[in-house]
């Protein structure tokens, strides 16, 4: 959660105001257009609202198609100061329909996490109020400068400042978000780290001890074997075969050797040839060499936890594996066509105690990750895992 709202603080303020803009152009019309006042250039007044509307539609396709530089933020509300004041310019008496759109304009810019650009702007939308009037009152003797006017301009430098101080709070809200995703992330990540040194220490205990002296007593029984034909030893020497596989599958599945010294793939690939032992599966896998990324662990462990779950739950015949690198993250990508489940119910499993697929979540997400979970009842299921953002080699 914490990672949502830092990337929407972040990430999403040109989006807002490019959304908010499309009514607020509607509003000027409507204001506009209802206003009982003769328009000094009506012509121009319709051309430039008609130009301001369409590059307002461009605008937005653009910021929702993909991210946009830092300076756009400030330049298309910049933009639309200059837009407004030349609406003014152009519709005489209509400015003072426009008062409230100036009003408007500052508290966009305050979604932007810079204040000190949030009081130029603001400052220079009532300077440029007070200068339409200006304008205006020296061109038709008969208005001058109406006294409400004054007012207007402090109370629009009221709202300049008061945006100003909201957008330094949001300023400082933000701070304290990323700086607890920071701590929230190395917590996670010390914890991981912490929990792969115990499994690695439990793999060698076993591997180093029990295991050893099951091997050791299994070539004593082969000798005993070798010079006796009593029925017995038969039944002892496959139940020591069987304890022997589950210590090694115990064992690699504590610390699996291919993931440490081969890397991701390779690891991906031993798990699915153990998934396709276990039962008729159909397995189509579009593996990409990803070599050993930081987060192998946590995509390693979610490959594990997902082809697992397909086994117990899924009734599935066909899954498709992807793993792939997309930029400075790693996509692990697992696609089934089995029964299904109702996405709300990984709330409901993680509260009666099953948290396999609940741990994930939390994992991905706490490490700047993110795990989507596309599924219904009867349709199969398609999960997506992305991995926190790797270090470009």
């Amino acid at each position: 959660m914490l990672d949502r709202i830092a990337g929407f603080i972040a990430a999403e303020p040109v989006r807002v105001t490019a959304v908010l803009r499309l009514p607020l152009i509607a509003l000027i019309a409507v204001l506009v257009w209802t206003w009982d006042v003769d328009h000094w250039l009506p012509g121009m007044y319709e051309v430039v609202l008609g130009v301001y509307a369409a590059a307002a539609v461009l605008w937005l396709v653009v910021v929702l198609r993909g991210p946009v530089p830092r300076w756009a933020d400030w330049t298309s509300t910049a933009f639309d100061v200059l837009v407004v004041v030349e609406l003014c310019l152009v519709s005489g008496g209509a400015t003072a329909a426009l008062l409230p759109v100036f009003f408007l304009l500052p508290i966009a810019v305050a979604f932007q996490d810079r204040p000190m650009l949030t009081a130029i702007l603001g400052t220079g939308t009532a300077l440029c109020y007070l200068g339409v009037w200006i304008v205006y009152s020296k061109r038709d003797d008969t208005v001058g400068m109406p006294d409400i006017v004054y007012t207007h301009f402090g109370f629009l430098l009221w709202a300049a400042a008061a945006t100003t101080a909201l957008c330094l709070v949001l300023v400082r809200r933000r701070a304290r978000v990323l700086k607890l995703q920071e701590v929230r992330r190395q917590l996670v990540s010390e914890a991981m780290q912490a929990d792969e040194r115990h499994n690695r220490e439990v793999a060698e205990h076993l591997h180093d001890g029990p295991l050893q002296t099951l091997l050791a007593a299994r070539l004593d029984l082969d000798e005993i074997r070798e010079r006796s034909d009593d029925p017995a030893l038969e039944s002892v020497h496959a139940a020591l075969q069987q304890t022997a596989a589950a210590l090694r599958s115990t064992v690699t599945e504590l610390h699996p050797q291919v993931l440490a010294q081969l890397g991701l793939t390779p690891a991906v690939q031993e798990l699915l040839r153990q998934f396709q032992t276990r039962g008729d599966y159909t397995v189509e896998a579009d593996l990409e060499d990803v070599g050993k990324p930081e987060s192998q662990q946590l995509l390693y462990r979610a490959a594990r936890e997902l082809l697992a779950n397909i086994h117990k739950h899924a009734r599935a015949t066909t899954v498709q594996v992807g793993l792939k690198r997309h930029g400075d993250r790693v996509v692990l990508t697992i696609v089934d066509d089995g029964k299904g489940f109702d996405r709300a119910t990984v709330e409901s499993y993680v509260a009666d105690g099953h948290i396999g697929l609940g741990s994930l979540l939390a994992r991905f997400d706490a490490m700047g990750g993110s795990m989507v979970i596309d599924s219904a009842i009867g349709r199969g299921t398609q999960v997506t895992a992305t991995s926190p953002p790797e270090p470009v080699a």
